[in-house]
This record gives structure tokens, sequence and C-alpha cells, in this order.
């Protein structure tokens, strides 16, 4: 199994219920029973919750108080035993197993940073990122040698001699992120690490975190209340309500296509502009041409295609440019047969993992479509400005015409039609030169 399908951690059919007859309440649960039916045999915190964590991936937990998200991350790493199912770290199962195999796994694989930051008060900031080293039996100049490393990771260099009552809440929750990633351990969890801080410094947080993954690729699980935050560290997000798990997908699934109309409601106030993508709003590039074709191959596509514009392409389909209706009708006026001085390269292109927000400027100040290229700038769809506008909105925009999403063209047909026939020189058959031009886009 290669790395991005390695599996971290896995939760199959994970219960747990606080109360006197914890086993009579999951049997009732299978049977069908709700949350409220068993509440004589106890509190039902988790029911049925089964997923797993891909190696290297942001993996959020979300929902409401009350909704059994804390619960689950503290059978994660065995602070809570469940009442039923399995937790699988690796391959390791922990459920079950004797307190020192758990606290070896724990040493070895799991650090959690806690929501009240959890420092020892009377220790400094280096011996708080060093404490889980300390336990561990380290030497003190290799431990504090570690800790210093990952207190300058963290941007609290300067700060290893201070105590928590000198820090900013930010800079405590700094210090126990540092703690927990001094221990090295691939799987971080992270129970709501960044719901007391201030919005301003919790923003900051959260950004440091993505940059912090991509540099380190752990596996973190975050469990959050706040839709917004979910949306912008997740790779993945498991909606919990009620102790189950109603949905599990990419901030994008979750947005677009919810599982039902709790996640409906829960998404509704969603800044779908600074989660949703180019790649996900993108349209087929429908009115696309070769370099090689001529400018009567490429007007007859744009007639063709009602369009006033056609993206150029190179080989393996890589962006060149664009040419407009006006310059390639002067071309084949003066009966040129090359398009590349009508060609304009200065057209707008992104890369598919740009937020929708980050386009606004960009459609206005275009008149084309906004093309969407990967990193070898092929070309991979394009985003109409009406299409933008239509993503941040959630609404459908195909309505089944031949190509609603472009621009209509500005020259009619019939002008098109006879300036093509007037101008076609001897023995060239101008549906061949097309065909040519459409077989070369490819």
């Amino acid at each position: 199994m290669t790395e991005p399908d390695r599996i971290a951690v896995k939760a199959h059919k994970l219960y747990k219920v606080f109360g006197r007859r914890p086993q009579d309440a999951v049997r009732d649960l299978e049977a069908g029973a709700s949350r409220d039916d068993v509440a004589g045999h106890g509190t039902a915190a988790v029911i049925d919750a089964s997923f797993e964590v891909k190696a290297g991936e942001i993996f959020v937990v979300m929902g409401l108080s009350g909704s059994g998200k804390s619960t689950l991350i503290r059978m994660l790493n065995g602070l809570l035993e469940p009442t039923s199912g399995t937790v699988t770290i690796g391959s390791t199962d922990i459920s079950g197993i004797p307190a020192r195999e758990l606290r070896e796994v724990r040493r070895k694989k799991i650090s959690m940073v806690f929501q009240h930051f959890a420092l020892l008060p009377h220790r400094t900031v280096l011996d708080n990122a060093a404490y889980a080293l300390e336990v561990q039996g380290m030497p003190k100049a290799e431990r504090e040698e570690r800790a210093q490393r990952v207190i300058d990771v963290v941007g609290l260099g300067g700060w290893g001699d201070k105590l928590p009552d000198e820090l900013s809440g930010g800079m405590k929750q700094r210090v126990g992120l540092a703690r927990a990633l001094a221990a090295e351990t691939d799987i971080l969890l992270m129970d709501e690490a960044f719901s007391a801080l201030d919005p301003l410094i919790r923003r900051e947080m959260q950004e440091q975190l993505v940059e912090l993954h991509a540099d380190l690729g752990k596996t973190i699980i975050f469990i959050t209340h706040d839709l917004n935050e979910a949306m912008f560290l997740g790779d993945r997000i498991a909606v919990m309500r009620d102790g189950r798990i109603v949905q599990v997908g990419t901030p994008e699934d979750i947005l677009t296509d919810p599982a039902n109309d709790y996640v409906a409601q829960f998404v509704q106030d969603v800044d779908r502009a600074r989660v949703l993508t180019a790649a996900s709003a993108m349209e087929p590039a429908r009115s696309v041409v070769s370099h090689t074709a001529g400018p009567r191959a490429a007007l007859r596509e744009m007639r063709d295609l009602q369009t006033s514009a056609a993206f150029v392409v190179g080989r393996g389909r890589k962006l060149i440019g664009a040419v407009r209706d006006r310059d390639v009708m002067k071309l084949v006026t003066n009966k040129q047969t090359a398009l590349e001085s009508a060609i304009d390269t200065e057209v707008a292109a992104v890369t598919g993992d740009i937020a929708l927000a980050d386009l606004y400027e960009v459609a206005v100040e275009n008149d084309l479509p906004i093309a969407v290229v990967d990193d070898d700038r092929r070309l991979l769809g394009v985003i109409p400005r009406v299409t933008l506008l239509a993503a941040l909105g959630n609404i459908d925009t195909t309505n089944g015409d031949p190509n609603p999403l472009e621009p209509p063209a500005t020259i009619p047909t019939n002008v098109i039609t006879e300036t093509l026939l007037e101008t076609a020189p001897d023995g060239v058959d101008d549906s061949d030169e097309a065909n040519r031009a459409k077989e070369g886009a490819k």
C-alpha cells in the first residue's frame, strides 16, 4: 500500500455509553433504537462511528456541543475505552490492550493538543515543550535541543525561558503545539485546540497549522464546532450529530452535496468563496483551437459554438493564449493563413487549487473566461464570470443550451459564412481545415 493510501487511524462501529447498563444500550441502538430511546440505560455519547484517516491528511471532526466529538477523540488515543467497537492505530488495535502497551502506543505514535493549553505553570516554555521527552527518559541535553528546535518552528524563538503566565493565549497554544511536535509522533490529535483564542489569533494559528502540516506531513485529527475552521483546515470532514457521524467528505463535498437537511442547514452560512476552488467551478473549455489551425478554421469553430473568442492550445493541450473573432476576421479578410499574429498570450490563467475568493478581481478585469490549467499549463477548463457567480450562489447554470456559459458571438453567423466562402482559396475545403483544427486541439 502506497503512503497516500496508508491508513493511520481506523474506527470501526464505535459506541460509547455512559451509565448503568451500557451494553444494553448498545444492543438497543444496534436494533434501531434512538438516542432518547436508550436514555434509561445510559447516555449514548457516540453511536456506531466508523471512518478511516489516511496517513498525512488533516481529518476534522465537526459538530455542535453534545454531538460526541470530544468523546470520540478520547477513544482514539485510549483515554476512554469504547463500550463497543475497535480503534486501530496503524496496525495495532488499542481496544482493550494492557495499560503498558497503550502507553507505548501513545508515546511513539500519538500526541495531543488540548483546548486549554494544559501547561505546567511553574515550568518554562522550554521545559513545557520538553516535558513529554523527560517522561520518556530522554537525557536533558538531547530533549532540550529537540524542544528548542520545535519552539523555533512554532514561532516562539527567544521565549524559551519564559513562564506560561508571561505569554498570551496564542503563545500558550503554540507551546502546547510545540510539546506535541517534540514527541515526534506520526499522529496529532487536537481537541478544540484554537477555540479559546481571539478570532485574529485563531486564524493565525489555523494558518500556521496548515503550514506546519505541509512541512511535516503529520496525520492530524482536529476536533471543532466551528464550520469555517473545519472547512479551512480539513482535507476531509466528519460531521457529527447526536453521537452519530452523518457525513464524511471533502469540504467541497459537504458544501455542494450535503447528505441531509441537517448538514445543509449547517453549511448554509459558510463563506463558499473560501472553500470552493477553481477546479470545482470550472466548465469544459469548448471553444478551443490548435495553434496550427488557420484563421478560417478558428472562425468556423467560433461560429459553430456561437462564441466571440477561442482558446489556443499547442501540443499536449498546453495553453498558448486566445483569439477573438474581430482579430481573426481581419486575418481572413487579408487572406492570412496563420493564427500567430492574432493570438493574445496574456489571457488569465489559474491552477485548480485557487480559491474562488481570489478570482473576483481576475474575472472583473478580463473579458474572457478564466482558464484553469495544471502545473504544466495544460488547459483543464474555464470559468466564465457567470459560472463564478453561480458557484458562489450554488445555482445550477446548465439548462441544455449548446454553450450557455460562453460570451455570445459579436459577428452574425451569416457574415462569417459569407466571408469564409468569399476568401477561401481555390482547392481548399474549409470544412476539412476546421476538422484538422479540432483534431489538433485534442
